[in-house]
């Protein structure tokens, strides 16, 4: 007998009421009434060489016992001094060729943090030194480049055409075991609040990205691409697959890549405001029962660019640059992924009534100050104000010099002032006022990653 699908073999099968003694192939037909089973090979050939492996190296300092670091100790037992000790750490991830000319590598932020080297390796073998073109730790997206002729672009799609049951393909290098493909559909779009990045706007899908597929492609079945795989759900912190894998529009992405290219960073426009979900009990308060989804405006920082435009708290947005703004975190990403002297158009709803305000994105660069002039106890640090519309609007540390008054203090670089002598410190107005509010200390609420806690300044 032949066979007529793919399987294992089996032997005794029932087939058609039979009982047959011959061994029959079980699973899929090879054809069905005479037509050939469709295949994604060719799609793959022509995507595959596109989906690069690159690997990092960086290195660590390894910490020393605590008695090592007592002076006590090592003049006792005789001891030399010795330099910090490290350790060379290597990791695997996957890119993707987005443009063979100038040799640019789409991959995520968080495959090439902190390392030292960046090589990329081609289907052919052959290995590439690769040069940092620009990182954007909001979004996971980090663009390389690499000088060769033997690049091969994968071309974008639009994600924006993307629904959910439509056909993706995930490929890229887990594991290092060399190219890998695996195929799903689109489960969601549009997710959000993961806590995964700052800006979330992800697709899921069910096809496996496995460790190491990080920073590959998610194509359509035409082979274009559509999204930059970044994560996956594993309950239980496991590092397996159980079909919830998450990637960045390409639509994003793409934005991104063109200000790192052009910057070397991401120059997000400041809005100025705040917002929060629409619930249906907010509705209702707001004489708008019955109407699903928005951000209501909650705050407006004087001065501000959506100040200056009229924007004002009761405010409730429900379309930014065309885009349906269903909740804070849809607002959070258009502003986000603005840059400065961007022009928003907002749709609103004021008393009941539509309304169309356009601002104007101002430069955070602009908004920010010297810690010398706001306090001699915190020389030496440059604050600002975050840009993070979609939650709230703080001052942060911009950057603080080592060594200086505002370093010993205990600030660094990125921390954000929750507080300050108990009282919020949404702008610089509030700072300075905060501070002034007991002069012999000064008692910073600072939240730096995932970490809040408090610093006492005397």
């Amino acid at each position: 007998m032949k066979k007529t699908g793919m399987g294992v073999w089996m032997a005794g099968l029932l087939v058609a009421g039979v009982v047959t003694a011959e061994p029959v192939w079980a699973g899929l037909p090879f054809a069905v009434e005479g037509q050939k089973l469709p295949s994604l090979a060719d799609m793959v050939e022509r995507v595959i060489p596109g989906v690069v492996n690159i690997a990092t190296t960086s290195h660590v300092n390894v910490p020393d016992h605590p008695l090592l670091n007592d002076p006590f100790f090592r003049r006792f037992f005789e001891l030399p001094a010795q330099g910090k000790r490290q350790r060379e750490s290597k990791s695997l991830g996957s890119g993707v060729v987005v443009d063979a000319k100038l040799g640019y590598v789409l991959t995520n932020q968080h495959v090439i943090d902190k390392a030292d080297a960046i090589s990329v390796t081609l289907r052919d073998g052959s290995s590439l030194k690769a040069k940092l073109v620009g990182v954007d730790k909001e979004t996971d997206v980090a663009v390389i480049q690499v000088q060769s002729k033997e690049l091969q672009a994968v071309p974008m799609g639009d994600s924006g055409a993307l629904r959910v049951g439509d056909f993706v393909v995930a490929m890229g290098n887990p594991f290092g075991l060399g190219q890998t493909v695996t195929s799903g559909i689109v489960s969601a779009l549009g997710r959000k609040g993961l806590g995964i990045k700052g800006y979330e706007d992800f697709i899921q899908t069910d096809a496996s990205i496995n460790p190491g597929n990080s920073g590959g492609a998610l194509v359509d079945l035409s082979g274009k691409l559509v999204g930059i795989n970044t994560a996956i759900l594993s309950p239980g912190g496991g590092k397996g697959n159980v079909g919830i894998g998450f990637a960045i529009p390409i639509n994003m992405a793409r934005q991104v890549m063109s200000q790192l290219v052009e910057h070397g960073e991401v120059r997000r426009g400041l809005l100025g405001a705040q917002a929060q979900d629409l619930t249906p009990e907010l509705a209702n308060a707001f004489g708008l029962k019955g109407r699903n989804g928005g951000a209501a405006v909650t705050r407006v920082v004087v001065g501000s660019a959506a100040y200056q435009a009229g924007l004002r708290p009761g405010d409730v947005v429900i379309e930014a640059n065309g885009q349906p703004v269903r909740g804070a975190s849809d607002l959070h990403n258009v502003i986000g992924l603005a840059m400065v002297g961007d022009r928003i158009t907002m749709k609103l709803i004021r008393e009941n009534r539509e309304q169309t305000v356009n601002v104007v994105l101002s430069n955070p660069e602009a908004e920010r100050i010297a810690g010398e002039k706001i306090d001699p106890r915190l020389k030496g640090a440059v604050f600002g104000i975050d840009a993070d519309e979609g939650e709230k609007t703080l001052v942060k540390v911009v950057n603080v010099a080592p060594g200086s008054s505002a370093w010993n203090a205990g600030l660094r670089d990125e921390d954000r002032l929750l507080s300050v002598n108990r009282l919020l410190v949404p702008d610089f107005a509030a700072l300075f006022k905060a501070v002034q509010a007991d002069a012999r200390q000064m008692l910073l609420n600072i939240e730096r990653g995932e970490e809040k806690f408090f610093v006492l300044v005397r």
